[in-house]
Parts: C-alpha cells; sequence; structure tokens
C-alpha cells in the first residue's frame, strides 16, 4: 500500500459500486474507459482507481461527476472484444480523490489511500455474528441457490471490513446504499449499516419466497386435481358407470319432484338446480349452489307434528318433571286448551324470568313432552352478530343460515319448541343489533313470512313454540320485551328445595353415581342441614352439586369395601362436604344504633343487607360507600332530607354533623329504590340514638314527602330474610297483594307490617318512636291478621 498522494488513471463506472477485498469482472466501452486500462496495463502493477458516477447519463464524466470515495484496484486479467476490453480486476483499498492530474486522452486523478479506521468491542464482534448469519439466510434465499462456505471465507479474513465489503458485493446494493457504505467513517458505522441493508433484503427475499411458493402450490393442486378427474372419467367409462355430478344432480331433481314445496320455494330450487347442471364441478360456485340445495330440500317446509291435547296427560307430565310452578303449568295447559279449541290459534312467545339454577330451561324440555313436540335450544347469550340469527349472505365465503333456520332443521318438523336461552345477555355493537332481529323471530304477526338471509325465502315461523329465558328484564330492550309474556319463577322455599331434591336431585345423583336406592338413605334432617349450611341460592344447582359430592363419596366407599349401606345423619356431614359454608345470619342479635336490616333482589333471588351509619365528628355533608348506585344514593339523601325536615315530629333534637352510610359486601355494585325505607330507619336510628329491632327486615321506596312507595321482588326478599331467620318484614302496602304468591307455610309463619307513609316505618322498626306520633293509626294488619288476608286473596286470584 502507498500511504502517501499518488497518480492514478481512472476507471469511472455507471449504476454501481465496485468495493474494495472485491474480484468482479468490468466490461469497458467509452474511449476513455479502455484508455485508461492501457495505461494501467502498461504498469508494472496493473493498478488503476474504480470511482462511480454521480449522473449515470453522462457519457464523458469530469473529475467533478465522480463521487469523492473510490476504490484501488489491479487487473487480473484482459480480455480484447468487440465492443471493448474485458477485465477481470482486484479491489484493494479504499481511496479519496484530492486532485486531478490530467483529463486527455483519459483521465487521471491524485488519490490518497483512506482506509477505514478500525474499532473493536463487543459490538463489533455481535455486529460481525448477526452479519455473518445473515449471508447464510441471504445465501438460502438467493435464486438460484449460491453455494459459498462462509466459515472457510470468514477465516481468511483479516478484519471486518473485508466482511463488510463482500457481502455488500454479494447481496448487489443499489447504488446509494452502497455508496453510503463505501463512505462510512468506522467499523461499527459499517457493520450496522449492513446489518439493516440484510435485513431489508432477507424481508423482500422471504416474501418472494412466499408468493413462488404459494404459486407453484396452487398451479400443481389444480393440475393434479384436473388429472385425478380425468383419470376418474376414463375408469367410469371403461367400467361403464354413470358420471357422478350427474348422478348427484338427478338425486337432487328426484327429491324436488317428491317433495310439496311451497310456490315460490319450488321455482328458486329448480332454477338453482338448472344452474347446477351448467357448472363445472371444480368451479367454487357448484359447491356452494349445491349446499343452498341441500338446505331448501332438508327444511321441513310442510312437516309438523301433532300436539298432545290430552290436558290431563299434560298435567301429568309437568307435575312428574317438576315440583310446584303452578302458574307456569297453568299457563301451558291454558294454550293446549286454545289449541284443542282452535287449531289455528298463534304459538305463544313465553320469557321465563327468574334466578339461575329454578329450571327454566329443564322446564322448557318438560313442556315439550306435554305437548309431544320436538326440542331445540340454543344460547343468545354474548351474541354479538345480527348474522347468527338471520344468516349470512350467499356471497359471502363460508355463509352459512342462521341458528333459528339451522334449529328447524335440526328439528325436522315446522312447529318444534325452540328455546332460546340468556336473552338478557344480548350483545350489541358494529355488527349489528341481534335484539333487532328477534323483532321480526317472535311477532307471531311477522314471523310467519320470515327471510333468512342465506335462504332468502319466506319461511313460517308462526307455529313454532318459542320460550326465551332470562336472569332479568333490565337489559332486554323494551320492543323486544313487549312482544313476549313474561312469566316470573321466583325462588324455591327451603320445604320446596327438600321436595325438590327428594324427588329429583338424589335420584338422578344416585344414578349418577351408580348406587342404588337403598344402599344410601338420606334424612330430610340432612336434606336441611346441606340446604341451610352448604348452599345459598335461590335454585337447586348448587344443591345438586353438594348431593353429589355425598353420592360420589358413598360410591368410593362402597367401592373400596367399607360399607356396603349408608344412613347419612347431620353430624357426619362435616366428613362428606367439609367444613359449613354458611351460617344462619342471626350474629347480630341485638342491633347498635344507626344500623338497620334491609332486602335486596338480585338476579340469583333475594338477599339480606345491613345498613350502617356513623356520626362524624365535623362536617356536614353525606359520605356514601359500598359501591351503591345513583338511584340508591339518590334513596340516601332523599332519606337524610325528610328526616331533617321533620325532625322535630320524630323527636330528633341534633342533627349537625356529617353522616357516613354504608352498605356492607362493598365489593358488590348495588343500586335500586327499595332500600330507602331502609337507609330511614338506620338515619333515624343514629338520630335518635334508638336501635331498630333486630327481627325486623324492611323494603321499600320513599318520598320526600313521605310516601313509602311498592317495589318488585317481594317473594324473594321474603324468602331471603326467611333464610336468615327474620320473621318480621315491614312492606309497602301497595304490595300486601304480592303476598298471593307466597306459600302458605311462609305467610302463617312470618309477620307483616304494611307501611303507607315514613312514620309506619319508624313505628313499627323503632318502637321508642311510637311516643312522638299516634303511630297506631296508620299501623297496618301484622302477624295471623295480615297472613289470613293474603291467603284470601290468593284464594281470590
Amino acid at each position: 500500500m502507498m500511504n502517501e498522494p499518488h497518480q492514478l488513471a481512472v476507471l469511472p463506472v455507471r449504476n454501481t459500486v465496485f468495493f474494495p477485498f472485491t474480484l468482479a469482472p468490468l466490461s469497458v466501452g467509452r474511449p476513455k474507459s479502455i484508455a485508461a486500462a492501457e495505461a494501467a496495463l502498461n504498469r508494472e502493477d496493473k493498478l488503476l482507481a474504480i470511482f462511480t458516477q454521480k449522473d449515470a447519463s453522462i457519457d464523458d464524466p469530469g473529475p467533478d461527476d465522480l463521487v469523492q470515495f473510490g476504490t484501488k484496484a489491479v487487473i487480473k486479467r484482459m480480455a480484447r472484444g468487440e465492443e471493448g476490453l474485458q477485465l477481470l480486476v482486484q479491489g484493494i483499498e479504499r481511496v479519496e480523490r484530492i486532485g486531478v492530474e490530467k483529463t486527455e486522452p483519459f483521465l487521471r486523478l491524485k488519490v490518497r489511500s483512506a482506509a477505514v479506521p478500525a474499532d473493536t468491542g463487543t459490538e463489533v464482534e455481535a455486529l460481525q455474528r448477526a452479519i455473518l448469519e445473515q449471508g447464510v439466510r441471504v445465501q438460502e434465499l438467493a435464486e438460484p441457490p449460491v453455494k459459498l462456505d462462509f466459515s472457510q471465507i470468514l477465516s481468511q479474513l483479516d478484519h471486518p471490513m473485508q466482511l463488510v465489503y463482500l457481502l455488500a458485493s454479494f447481496v448487489n446494493l443499489d447504488v446509494e446504499k452502497g455508496l453510503r457504505l463505501l463512505e462510512t467513517s468506522s467499523h461499527t458505522e459499517a457493520l450496522r449499516l449492513l446489518h439493516s441493508y440484510l435485513t431489508h433484503e432477507i424481508q423482500v427475499l422471504e416474501l418472494q419466497t412466499k408468493i413462488a411458493t404459494a404459486a407453484k402450490t396452487e398451479m400443481g393442486r389444480e393440475q393434479r386435481e384436473y388429472l385425478l378427474r380425468q383419470q376418474m372419467r376414463a375408469i367410469r367409462e371403461e367400467l361403464g358407470e354413470s358420471d357422478t355430478e350427474a348422478a348427484e344432480i338427478a338425486e337432487l331433481r328426484t327429491r324436488l319432484e317428491e317433495l310439496d314445496l311451497p310456490e315460490e320455494a319450488e321455482k328458486e330450487a329448480t332454477r338453482q338446480l338448472n344452474r347446477l347442471e351448467s357448472l363445472p364441478a371444480s368451479s367454487p360456485e357448484y359447491q356452494v349452489t349445491r349446499t343452498y340445495l341441500e338446505l331448501i330440500l332438508e327444511l321441513p317446509w310442510n312437516e309438523v307434528t301433532t300436539d298432545h291435547l290430552d290436558l290431563r296427560e299434560a298435567r301429568r307430565i309437568l307435575d312428574e318433571d317438576h315440583y310446584g310452578l303452578e302458574a307456569i303449568k297453568d299457563r301451558i295447559l291454558e294454550y293446549l286448551a286454545v289449541m284443542k279449541l282452535n287449531p289455528q290459534a298463534h304459538a305463544p312467545i313465553l320469557c321465563f324470568v327468574g334466578p339461575p339454577g329454578v329450571g327454566k330451561t329443564s322446564l322448557g324440555k318438560s313442556i315439550a313432552r306435554a305437548m309431544g313436540r320436538k326440542f331445540e335450544r340454543f344460547s343468545l347469550g354474548g351474541l354479538h352478530d345480527e348474522a347468527e340469527l338471520r344468516g349470512h349472505r350467499r356471497t359471502y365465503i363460508g355463509a352459512m343460515p342462521g341458528r333459528v333456520i339451522q334449529a328447524i332443521r335440526r328439528a325436522g318438523v315446522r312447529n318444534p319448541l325452540l328455546m332460546l336461552d340468556e336473552v338478557d345477555k344480548l350483545g350489541h355493537d358494529y355488527r349489528g343489533d341481534p335484539a333487532a332481529a328477534l323483532l321480526e323471530i317472535l311477532d307471531p304477526a311477522q314471523n310467519d313470512t320470515f327471510r333468512d338471509n342465506y335462504l332468502d325465502l319466506p319461511f313460517d315461523l308462526s307455529q313454532v313454540f318459542f320460550i326465551v329465558t332470562a336472569n332479568a328484564t333490565d337489559t332486554i330492550p323494551r320492543p323486544l320485551l313487549d312482544r313476549m309474556e313474561i312469566i316470573r319463577l321466583s325462588g324455591y322455599t327451603d320445604e320446596e328445595k327438600r321436595e325438590i331434591a327428594r324427588r329429583y336431585l338424589l335420584p338422578r345423583q344416585l344414578a349418577e353415581a351408580g348406587i342404588a336406592p337403598h344402599q344410601l338413605q338420606v334424612p330430610d334432617e340432612v336434606l336441611d342441614a346441606v340446604i341451610h349450611r352448604y348452599t345459598r341460592e335461590a335454585g337447586v344447582r348448587e344443591l345438586e352439586r353438594q348431593l353429589g359430592r355425598i353420592c360420589r363419596k358413598v360410591a368410593r366407599k362402597i367401592a373400596e369395601g367399607e360399607t356396603t349401606r349408608l344412613t347419612l345423619d347431620v353430624a357426619g356431614l362435616a366428613e362428606l362436604l367439609g367444613p359449613e359454608r354458611f351460617f344462619q345470619e342471626q350474629a347480630r342479635k341485638t342491633l347498635e344504633p344507626g344500623v338497620a336490616i334491609g332486602l335486596a333482589w338480585t338476579e340469583t333471588g333475594g338477599d339480606v343487607l345491613y345498613v350502617e351509619a356513623v356520626r362524624l365528628p365535623e362536617g356536614d355533608k353525606l359520605k356514601l360507600t359500598g359501591q351503591l348506585g345513583s338511584v340508591m344514593q339518590e334513596s340516601a339523601q332523599a332519606a337524610l332530607s325528610y328526616l331533617q325536615a321533620h325532625a322535630d315530629a320524630l323527636c330528633i333534637e341534633d342533627m349537625h354533623g356529617a353522616v357516613h352510610l354504608h352498605v356492607p359486601a362493598g365489593a358488590v355494585p348495588k343500586d335500586g329504590p327499595s332500600a330507602g325505607v331502609t337507609m330511614a330507619a338506620a338515619l333515624a336510628s343514629l338520630f335518635t340514638n334508638q336501635p331498630v329491632r333486630s327481627d325486623t327486615a324492611m323494603t321499600g321506596e320513599i318520598t320526600l314527602s313521605g310516601l313509602v312507595l311498592p317495589v318488585g321482588g317481594i317473594k324473594e326478599k321474603i324468602l331471603a330474610a326467611r333464610r336468615a331467620g327474620i320473621h318480621r318484614i315491614i312492606l309497602p302496602k301497595q304490595n300486601e297483594k304480592d303476598l298471593a304468591d307466597l306459600p302458605e307455610n311462609v305467610r302463617q309463619e312470618t309477620t307483616f307490617i304494611f307501611a303507607e307513609r315514613i312514620e309506619d316505618v319508624l313505628c313499627a322498626a323503632i318502637p321508642p318512636l311510637e311516643q312522638c306520633f299516634p303511630c297506631e293509626q296508620r299501623r297496618s294488619p301484622s302477624g295471623k291478621e295480615s297472613a289470613d288476608a293474603a291467603s284470601k286473596a290468593a284464594r281470590g286470584s
């Protein structure tokens, strides 16, 4: 190498960058370039400088038309041809032009060595390894494949720039990237640049390979299928067999002629069948059309089941499958009676609303069995896409009919009992509103010509017996709710749960565990203990799980030979079910001033809530905690405002200072107006320093004028109080009629006090307040008298 400036003939190149340490052929055709090459060949060392032109369109470049950095190279071989010289040159080092010696007959420049400064470190080593791996990957993806032993090449390199220039020439970078690489000022910078270039190159090569492979695979598959079809056709012709496609079309036509389809459906099926005959079997449209025809031919356009209209037999089946639920059984018998007198009557749209585990879904199966109808069900919970109900249009890939049409297709008849579970869990987003689709499906005035998007033919749904289930009606859109007849299923009493367990749950679990009925005896007191101590629910789902646990543990004992027959007792439940999970709400036998017992309704049944209030040493605001909703917060404000406005009449002397009102179970969101009377009682107890009766629970909405308004969920709330051991309940006067829904034994053992105003509540809940105003004038019948009145109301209804 010459470190001092020296003169070299210059060979300008276009659209390429020649790197040091690389060996490459060059074609020389321009006169000045030929003269420069011959001058280099006349030298003993055969050296010349190769610079890239800034503008490739210039045929006679001058010194200013060349880039600043170039490569000193030695000519290894030369051959003359008709179009000029063919050179094989070897790059030696990077040089920088610093002056001009002459321009004729060729360009000669003064240059000096410009080797890239060396730097070392872990980053340089890491970049070298990464670049080497990238080079191997580029070699694998190159088309045609290139065979290079990079490990051998690396062992022959002296420093990193040799690797950089070698790989740069190997991937054939464009001029701009090549010049940036040639102009770098350090090894690290060069390695980073090359790493980014190779990463991009690998991504491009991988995408090219993927596209090429997919094209080859698709072409190969189509050619293979075509060849196989031709071979199959030739084989069938030799065997004298008919074409499969022709046989399928003939079968479809025969089925179409045998069916008695409606006119519009028959016309469309015939048109699609004629179209199918003209389509090649390999066409995607062939399978789409055939699938559509299969749906038309499989739908039960005229198939119906005959209803069992024997009301006594239907009643027997309903009583056999379910205990209680008299209102629902009566509604089904009424429908059967109407069908018996008027067979053309529309099927009802029933909506069973109740907490989980009360038997909504199983009741639908029993109704289908009593009527002799086919039963199908699907869940609407979490459904967001309207097309799930209406179907997809056939233009979409993977289109299929909606769930309603699919259910009728599975049932095989036009009048099944179709149960739509969890309608209150329907979703709603950009894909449409499934509730809007249900408006047509569940409307007897419209669904006789229901059009599924996929079927696109009118189908009569008017004879389908729809039963919808929900845990609550709050989230059901009002137009949809208006199309359904709401039948509420309340929670079961303890006596009803015991009877259900005795008749249905225990025999089913014994059968599943493989235990004969005589091998396990479960007395009533044991069932009561399971109900009270291991479950707390409105339905019986958890009760059945606990009975299943008992049966499995007993089955293990029998299988291991410990016993052949077992009679359970209450003391042995802990061994089978573990420690008691629930305890009766009797811990608060006495209440502190500021605490009142309220009743709440939830989707899982009723619940008992303790409302607590305390005074704060400073402030004049009402603080609310316990995850209370806006309605419940407003009820607390109304209760406090009423007490402040009537403090003298209520014998309240001091109401100054802040109040903190809390409803326990703070992790559970709560809302609704029915806690108004409870909050009023808790605040009145706090301000008068008189405790609320610990055996009394209450519910009701209040107004600022002191009225107590009716609320819902009365049966669930009363049953929750009964489970908690509370048998004295304050209710709004207008809810007295709701006692007719209660079992007779619950009415007889519970004392009901009916309130029209807040004063009535306070007199009944806080006895010392009777001295403040004449509560007796407002007191409603209680105890046995109220139970008798409710019994009369029930008999009258």
